[in-house]
Formats: C-alpha cells, sequence, structure tokens
C-alpha cells in the first residue's frame, strides 16, 4: 500500500512535518510493509518557506530587519543565485508570533521589516520573489515595506508619514521613483477578502492582530484613504491578505496573487506522488466550514479526486459545519484521540489517531 501524508501545522502544537511523521509513525507500527510518503503541507502562512526549504535550491540568508514594532529582529530567506529567485516569509520579519500577545497593536505595527528582506533580496540580484504573506501582524496596507523599497509617502507638509496604519490618515501624496522594477513577483495568498469594507483586511483580520470594532473602523477608513491616494481599487479581491500587504505587492511592484497551497504543491511536487498511490492523509489543527474554502487540507483533496484517491483528514479538533469537508470528498474525517496542545503530547495522540485508521478491512475500505 502506497500512502502519502500532506497535514499542515496543528497550531500551537505541531509544524507541518511534525505532524506528518507522527502520521507516517502511528501508520507503520501497524502496516510495517506499507511505504509512506510525508510531504510539507502550507499556504503561505508562518512556516511555509521552512516547509519548502528542502525542495528549492538556495542559501539561507539571515540579516537584522526591523520588527513589527520597531525592534530588531533577526529574520531570513532563501536566496538562489542560479535562477535569481528569492523565497521570503513575511511572517519572519512582520509576523504575528513576534509580537506579545498583551502588545499587540495593528495601528502602528509596520511591514517594514518585510521590505527590508525584499530589499537585501533585490540587492544581491534577485529578479524572482516568491512572498509569503500569511501570519502578519500588520495593517498598514504593505506601506512599511513600500517604504524599505525606496518609495516616499509624504504628508501635505512634504514629510514622511509615521509608521503603521494609523500613519496612512497623514498621506497626501507618494513618490515611487525610487521603487525597484524589473521584476517577477508571485505573492503566496489564500485570501480573496479585499483591502476595505465589510470583508476587508481590517474588520476581518484586525481583531486576531488586536483591532477592537473601533480601531478596525479607524483603520478600514485609512486603508480606503491609501487606496484613493494612490489611485487604486481598494474593493479587488485578494488585496486585502496581510493587512493589506497584497494591495501594496500587486499595485506597486505588479505581483501575480496566487494560492499559497498551490505553490508549495507544485515546489514539493506532491501530484506525481498522489497519482501514484493508494491513499492520502491530510488535515490540520481544526477542520471546519472554512476549510473547504481553498485552504491547505481541501487543495489536496482536490488533488486526490483529480486522480480518484481516497482521502482522510486528521484534525485536532472537529470544528463547526466539518460535515462540509464529507460533502466536499473526505472520505473520513478523524479527530485526535486525545486533543491537547502540548507537543510532546500531541505527538503521541496523532501517532495512536493514525493507528486506529488502519484496522481490519482497511484495505477494502481503500478500494471500494
Amino acid at each position: 500500500m502506497k500512502i502519502v501524508i500532506a497535514t499542515d501545522s496543528f497550531k500551537g502544537s505541531l509544524t507541518s512535518t511534525e505532524a506528518g511523521d507522527a502520521v507516517r509513525d502511528g501508520i507503520l507500527s501497524v502496516c510495517p510493509d506499507a511505504s509512506v510518503t510525508v510531504f510539507p503541507l502550507a499556504d503561505g502562512g508562518e512556516g511555509t518557506i521552512d516547509a519548502i526549504a528542502p525542495y528549492v535550491s538556495g542559501a539561507v540568508r539571515s540579516l537584522t530587519v526591523t520588527g513589527p514594532l520597531g525592534s530588531p529582529v533577526t529574520a531570513s530567506y532563501i536566496y538562489d543565485s542560479y535562477s535569481e529567485t528569492a523565497y521570503i516569509e513575511m511572517a519572519k520579519a512582520s509576523g504575528l508570533t513576534l509580537v506579545a500577545p498583551d502588545r499587540l497593536d495593528p495601528l502602528h505595527a509596520t511591514s517594514y521589516g518585510t521590505g527590508e528582506l525584499i530589499a537585501d533580496a533585490v540587492s544581491s540580484g534577485a529578479r524572482n520573489l516568491v512572498i509569503c504573506i500569511g501570519g502578519s501582524a500588520t495593517n498598514d496596507g504593505g506601506a512599511g515595506m513600500l517604504r524599505a523599497l525606496g518609495a516616499r509617502l509624504l504628508d501635505k507638509e512634504g514629510k514622511d508619514i509615521p509608521r503603521g496604519a494609523d500613519g496612512l490618515r497623514l498621506l497626501a501624496a507618494a513618490d515611487l521613483s525610487a521603487l525597484p522594477s524589473g521584476l517577477s513577483v508571485t505573492v503566496a495568498c489564500d485570501v480573496t477578502n479585499p483591502l476595505c469594507g465589510p470583508s476587508g483586511a481590517s474588520f476581518v483580520y484586525g481583531p486576531q492582530k488586536g483591532a477592537t470594532p473601533e480601531m478596525a473602523a479607524e483603520m478600514d477608513s485609512y486603508l480606503f484613504h491609501f487606496a484613493e491616494v494612490t489611485g487604486f481599487d481598494p474593493h479587488e479581491a485578494g488585496t486585502g491578505a496581510a493587512g493589506g500587504m497584497s494591495f501594496a505587492l500587486r499595485n506597486f511592484l505588479g505581483a501575480e496573487l496566487k494560492s499559497g497551497a498551490d505553490i508549495v504543491n507544485e515546489l514539493t511536487g506532491i501530484e506525481k506522488s498522489i497519482r501514484d498511490c493508494d491513499l492520502v492523509i491530510t488535515g490540520e489543527g481544526r477542520m471546519d466550514s472554512q476549510t473547504v474554502n481553498g485552504k491547505a487540507p481541501y487543495k489536496i483533496l482536490l488533488l486526490g479526486q483529480k486522480y480518484g484517491k481516497p482521502v482522510i483528514g486528521i484534525t485536532g479538533v472537529l470544528g463547526d459545519g466539518h460535515e462540509k469537508c464529507l460533502e466536499a470528498g473526505f472520505m473520513r474525517i478523524v479527530p485526535l484521540v486525545t486533543p491537547t496542545m502540548d507537543r510532546d503530547s500531541a505527538i503521541i495522540s496523532v501517532k495512536e489517531t493514525a493507528r486506529t485508521l488502519f484496522g481490519p478491512g482497511t484495505d477494502q475500505i481503500i478500494s471500494s
């Protein structure tokens, strides 16, 4: 039996690779003759670069950049000089995990550090950029990133506006002449929300970054003003990802917005293995109605369906609307035997859960 495993991270407890390896070990403990291949799974958020690192050429470059609240942080990216391609993860420089829960401040958080990573890559010779933008702490519309690349965002007196979303309210003019040109930019983004409006960056994602309802309304108006001054559409689908970082990358650097899960799957070559396997196992920390809205496990389901392979989901928690996963085509959705946030306990629980998948009649289920 050939089995392909590709689970997303169980946030707060296991990385994608740790979860996949635990599933593999559980399977092999009851099916020692199975051929099991583990692939990382990610959608452009935190951990994506680490997940794809074994599958791309290039060297890791580390540097000190400006963190989301202004303090220096050490961040890294992968640069392949042969293809002139840099793989950059926003979460490493401007991520939510870099800010203590009691210090979250989306009004003033900046994407400047991510811009510094991009600038370093370009100065090193990169002409192709793959930028993963999930997991940000920012809501500045990518303004900080643009400033790090040479843009001038000016108030009515011709002075640079302050960093963060709050500074955008003072924007009167933008000098973009120093921005790099001739780049091919691909943005790993699974969000279809627009920059502004009720389903925009501020209202939908602002709360998880620390925004109150009042603050979200303020930031929404500031982002709308940013779009108005620069002449771009604040309602375009996908431009609300990462606090509007996708808005800036698309409109100012000509980026293509592409599914992060699709980018990862292409880089790892998982489709070929799914085509040739007997069973696919995927999953994430919580599977619910949102899973089928383009999240990474759903992308694996689609690949399985493309080649007529049964797909099983393993999840830490069955959330509201998880029945939609079954309706979409998952053969089974199996919650952990013992849900836990502790890493070591989670590994044990994932192994035990995987063991339960392979009892009498498994072969008949798979071949049916």
